[in-house]
């Protein structure tokens, strides 16, 4: 934005001062200064504050000083009196005539007509003209941007261009945007600054005077930017104008540069922020201009690498501009290279030294200060050339050439350098373009094989330039360049590289700590080239044994490589072969590696490490998603690698082995998480929420403290005195807890070898008389063993609770079996159902086997579909009409298979909370569930048996014996709250149950105890739709309750619906329908009213509709039917007299009959009855509620 260049913007200095409210830099700025800042100072002065501090209305009596003195303020106090309220309601009207008129600029309600051109105009208008005229002009602007789909334009507007009256509309914009921040949001403000001339000054001065808002501008402006901004006119402005805010505000310049990068728009900026930059304290090492390129494209992320190659590729179309951001950057990059070149390899920068250190070759070390950085640079020179396309000017080849050949000090560093720049040379040989430049090289390579032995032995690296040329003649072998092959393979003694890597040794205790170019890095090499699969040379050996020789921290070589030899063992290297594939690790090879680890000989020497043993579970999950992932190729290969069988995963100890790298993660680098993703997608019931809770509990810091303070020299316990301590209880009783106790001072790892008595011992504590104490510590072992031992766990503990007629046949199952029917876990001992903390590890171990269940069938699915589907294929060929794979068919089935088996389990579970006859008899007749105690006497939960009035005290109000504590009462606690975590994890189930249906009697249970069973708000409309009065009747019960639980407006709504689908079916239904119908659901109605006051006329009505149409059915049978319908109509039209003053009995009671009377009532007349005993039920719950 050249146009603004002779404008005085506002400085750092100031921008800090506004930023900050700091009255005594302002009083220090200059008066040109100061005049920029004018509309927010006076503002602030003339406002009421929100900060009544005594130091702020110090600072504000300063402020009032400084603008005293300056004349400009009296203007902005003019504007600053305007009605801006009607302003603006004059503005929005424009706005709607503009959109009418489809964004024509014909009629104005903001400004009439104008005599003169816009700047007259504005000169001899009065405040609220001149309002009025800038708003009119930047609402066109802001309409027109809308409108413009993205094309940039530029408005020729004399308003903002005069340089006579910039400052005023200057201050008029910054007064309208504060004045009317919904009518002109800043974000958008700026947007159509940047379609004006000057539109840089003003955004800068608007900026300022909204210090807050800068972060908020600038995101805006960047999300609206242009991917690749020195493509256009508008992306330039959009570019100068965002450096000009960084300019203003240098502090948050590079959190400006992040939001670039994080939207992939404006890449010139980012490079202008950085070369705009001046840290508080120079990094010797490396630039900034070098990091932050170098950070986008060797970086981990392609959108970001590829958005910024695109513009290295884009701006090196155009012609050499010194303007150019890309031009800048070069310039920069080489100013950096000339300065670290010995001066006497320099060609440009004049050499003021002594000569006499130069030697006579014309070689110059470089400088050990300068290595890191000039490794830094080649780098990037080859990222820019290699990924970004970047083609050097020769001024820039020859300063690459002449540092590529400099001799580094015997460092580490030098090593590196030297590595960097023999691979740069490799790459992009095209640098070597003359015969002297040639030269220069060969004597450089001499040099390097020259000095070998001696960078080796002084810079104390394990590094060597041998193994790097073997590294050469693999990319070359790669390229197929056999004349360069040849010529490596004589120099190196060697005819074949794959037959020559196989045999080099592996490094012994491989980790980060062992640098420079190892056989990995060869070996690496040559399986994402296919040499091993070319030549047929096995190379699984040569990994098993590096695998196996491996150290904390990780090497960051040793993921990768385990990640290509899996694609060499499922990819064929050429569709031609499609045999041409590594060989696996053998099932034997991987259990010798975990015999001594958790579940074995904890004993014995642990002969392999940890990280071994985590990298080669890497290998096996890995394997097993990738082969997953790669059905559908090989099966169109006719191919189908083998699957490590389950018997082989459930003797590794999974979850111990995450565990131990959970406390590993530094050293182990990113292996940890890429185990705990491979776990939640293959093994999700290892990766259960409530068991990292448990984890924390078992391994925190307070669990470690009761562990420090077990005596070294205290008794331990073996398996067998734990097993007789529990076949001899109740008597055992004190010894066993004596045992337990100090079990629980272990850590999980040392509990796995008590892990088998414990489980077997569990049936035993199903007996009475067992104390409680034994059965929670029990609970809180199994717990911790949990955390180490999972699925084995699991397994021991399914089989440990069969009932004892199973046990007599010895059925063990497996862990295949119970991942196919997870709801063997409950089909245990009935006891347990009674049993709180034993209930509670059947529900743990239910809720594990359900997600292991469909994580299971998901794999069966995938491995079966593509090879039944390519089978079917090649036998349907030929053959017209055959229909294709049934695809979708097999995935339905699947989810119908799991929904079934969820809905199977809560069925089963919510059986479980009801009571058994015994429990009826001693908790009362009347209690249908223990939570419905907590919630008081439902309204309308009456006794059908008592038609005539109720009585309310004694059997209701009573506690049930026990109190309510009991184990029935905290089963159904431990069921509702997996039904709850289920019901979350997926709405569906809890659909699929409740169009199922269950027994009524729960239903105070599961609304009460089911904190998400509220989503069935959303679909008892649909089962009020459906056409079984059974499910009807149930849709209406669930509602009542639940609009007594979460009395929202949306179960208002669903309540309404209810009612009106009962006025709609007793004009449908058959007498004895009806009957069946309303019997049992007239007692909801008292809820609904209870929840909802105003549902009182509609429920009356329908009690009145009902008690009609069932005393014209009776109307010859029973005399007294008008009397009641009578009754009813006076209930509806004056409840309140049919209770006596000061709450005394009813004044119009229920006429008493005899049972024998009810008996041979007709249904209708039942009915009628029960509507008036409806009718007093709600009466009387709405007065006793007020």
């Amino acid at each position: 934005m050249a146009n603004s260049a002779g404008l005085q913007f506002v400085s750092s200095y100031a921008f800090e001062a506004m930023q900050k409210v700091d009255v005594a830099r302002l009083a220090a700025l200059s008066d040109p200064e100061l005049r920029l800042l004018l509309p927010c100072l006076v503002r602030m002065a003339l406002c009421a504050p929100a900060d009544q501090s005594q130091s702020w209305a110090q600072d504000k009596k300063l402020i009032l000083r400084l603008l005293s003195g300056v004349e400009a303020v009296n203007s902005i106090v003019a504007l600053l009196s305007v009605d801006f309220h009607a302003l603006e309601q004059d503005a929005r009207k424009e706005q709607q005539l503009r959109h009418k008129a489809g964004g024509s600029n014909g009629e104005s309600i903001l400004v009439s007509q104008l005599q003169h051109g816009l700047t007259l105009e504005f000169e001899h208008s009065d405040p609220l003209r001149r309002l009025r005229l800038t708003l009119s002009e930047l609402l066109a602007i802001m309409n027109k941007v809308v409108d413009s789909n993205g094309e940039f334009f530029l408005k020729s507007s004399e308003l903002f261009e005069s340089p006579v009256y910039l400052d005023e509309v200057a201050d008029v914009l910054c007064i309208l945007q504060a004045e009317l921040p919904s009518l002109l949001p800043i974000v958008d403000v700026a947007e159509a600054l940047l379609h004006v001339r000057n539109g840089d000054w003003f955004l800068c001065l608007l900026v300022a005077n909204v210090p807050d808002s800068f972060n908020e501008v600038c995101r805006g402006l960047i999300k609206n930017g242009e991917r690749q901004d020195e493509e256009s006119v508008g992306g330039r402005r959009r570019t100068e104008a965002l450096r000009q805010l960084c300019q203003m505000n240098p502090s948050q310049a590079l959190n400006i540069r992040a939001m670039v990068v994080e939207e992939c728009h404006l890449p010139g900026l980012g490079v202008a922020l950085t070369l705009d930059y001046r840290p508080d304290t120079a990094d010797e090492a490396v630039s900034p201009l070098v990091s932050y390129v170098s950070g986008l494209l060797l970086g981990t992320n392609s959108k970001v690498r590829t958005w910024f190659s695109m513009f290295i590729r884009n701006g090196q179309q155009r012609k050499r501009e010194s303007s150019s951001v890309l031009w800048q950057m070069r310039r920069q990059l080489l100013l950096e290279l000339v300065a670290i070149l010995p001066r006497s390899r320099s060609t440009h920068v004049p050499n003021d030294g002594n000569m006499e250190e130069e030697v006579s070759s014309g070689y110059s070390g470089l400088r050990e200060e300068h290595v890191v950085k000039a490794s830094a640079l080649l780098r990037l020179y080859c990222a820019l050339m290699g990924i970004a396309g970047l083609r050097p000017t020769d001024e820039e080849a020859e300063q690459l050439l002449q540092l590529m050949t400099s001799r580094p000090p015997a460092t580490p560093a030098g090593v590196r350098f030297v590595s960097l720049s023999f691979c740069k040379l490799l790459a992009f040989p095209t640098l070597v373009s003359t015969p002297e430049q040639e030269q220069l090289m060969v004597m450089w390579l001499s040099w390097m094989i020259k000095e070998e032995e001696y960078f080796e032995s002084a810079a104390g690296v394990s590094a060597s330039f041998g193994e790097m040329l073997l590294l050469v003649a693999m990319y070359f072998h790669s390229n197929q360049l056999s004349s360069i092959i040849e010529l490596v393979c004589s120099t190196l003694g060697m005819k074949v590289v794959t037959a020559h890597a196989v045999r080099v040794a592996v490094t012994n205790n491989l980790s980060a700590n062992i640098t420079g170019f190892l056989p990995i890095h060869c070996i690496y090499q040559l399986l994402r080239s296919r040499s091993f699969t070319k030549h047929k040379v096995s190379i699984k050996d040569w990994i098993y044994r590096q695998l196996c020789e491996t150290n904390t921290p990780i090497h960051t070589q040793l993921i990768p490589l385990i990640d290509v030899y899996i694609n060499s063992i499922l990819t064929p290297a050429s569709k031609a072969n499609p045999e041409a594939t590594n060989q696996p690790i053998t099932e034997q090879e991987i259990l010798n590696v975990f015999q001594s680890s958790a579940g074995g000989s904890r004993g014995g020497r642990q002969r392999y490490s940890i990280t071994t043993q985590l990298l080669i579970l890497y290998y096996i999950l890995s394997y097993e998603e990738n082969l997953l992932a790669s059905t559908k190729q090989l099966a169109l290969m006719q191919r189908k690698p083998k699957s490590y069988s389950a018997a082989l995963m459930d003797q590794i100890p999974i979850k111990y082995l995450v565990t131990q790298a959970q406390g590993l993660q530094q050293e182990l680098g990113g292996l940890h998480s890429a185990l705990l993703r491979l776990l939640a997608t293959n093994y999700p019931h290892l990766c259960l929420v409530e068991d990292w809770v448990c984890e924390e509990e078992v391994t925190g810091t307070l669990p470690l403290l009761r562990r420090m303070m077990l005596p070294s020299n205290t008794c331990r316990y073996t398996q067998s005195q734990l097993h007789q301590a529990f076949l001899k209880l109740p008597s055992s009783s004190p010894r066993l807890m004596r045992i337990l106790e100090h079990l629980t001072l272990l850590s999980p790892g040392d509990l796995i070898p008590y892990a088998e008595a414990l489980t077997a011992s569990m049936a035993l504590l199903l007996e009475p008389a067992v104390p409680r104490r034994i059965l929670q510590t029990l609970n809180k072992l199994w717990m911790g063993l949990n955390t180490v031992m999972p699925r084995r766990l699991w397994v021991m503990t399914v089989n440990a609770l069969q009932p004892s007629a199973k046990l007599l046949r010895q059925q063990q199952y497996t862990q295949n079996d119970l991942m196919v029917d997870p709801l063997i876990v409950l089909r245990c001992d009935q006891r347990v159902y009674r049993c709180p903390p034993l209930m509670d590890i059947v529900l743990h171990m239910l809720n594990g086997y359900l997600l292991a269940s469909k994580a299971y069938l998901h794999c069966h699915l995938k491995e079966t579909a593509d090879f039944d589907r390519q089978s079917q294929t090649v036998s349907n060929l030929g053959v017209p009409g055959q229909p294709d794979t049934p695809e979708v068919t097999r995935e339905e089935l699947k989810n119908a298979l799991l929904s079934a088996q969820d809905s199977a389990a809560v069925q089963i579970l919510l059986e479980v909370c009801l009571p058994t006859s015994e429990e009826q008899q001693q908790l009362g007749a009347n209690t249908e569930s223990l939570l419905s105690s907590i919630r008081g006497p439902v309204p309308g939960k009456s006794k059908r048996g008592s038609l005539g009035p109720r009585a309310r005290g004694g059997v209701e109000d009573a506690e049930p014996e026990g109190g309510l504590l009991s184990d029935l009462r905290e089963v159904q606690c431990l069921i509702c709250c997996l039904l709850h975590q289920m019901f979350i994890a997926d709405p569906n189930i809890a659909k699929l149950v409740h169009f199922q249906g269950y027994p009524q009697a729960l239903l105070p249970l599961t609304v009460a105890g089911i904190p998400s069973i509220h989503i069935c708000l959303d679909f008892i409309p649909e089962l009020l739709a459906q056409p079984q009065l059974e499910k009807q009747i149930f849709a209406i019960q669930l509602l009542s309750y639940l609009c007594t639980q979460y009395a929202l407006p949306k179960s208002l709504s669903v309540a309404r619906l209810a009612i009106s689908v009962m006025g709609t079916l007793l004009t449908v239904l058959t007498r004895a329908k009806r009957f069946s119908f309303f019997m049992p659901i007239l007692p909801c109605l008292v809820a609904f009213c209870q929840a909802f006051p105003p549902l009182y006329d509609e429920v009356a009505g329908l009690l009145v509709q009902v008690g009609q149409v069932c005393a014209s059915d009776v109307a010859t049978k029973a005399r007294d039917v008008d009397p009641l319908i009578a009754r009813l109509q006076y209930l509806k039209e004056k409840p309140q007299g049919a209770v006596a003053p000061g709450g005394g009995s009813s004044k119009l009671t229920l006429p008493q009959r005899t049972a024998e009377e009810h008996g041979g009532a007709d249904p209708d007349v039942q009915l009628c009855y029960c509507v008036e005993a409806t009718f007093m039920d709600i009466i009387s719950a709405t007065l006793h509620g007020l």
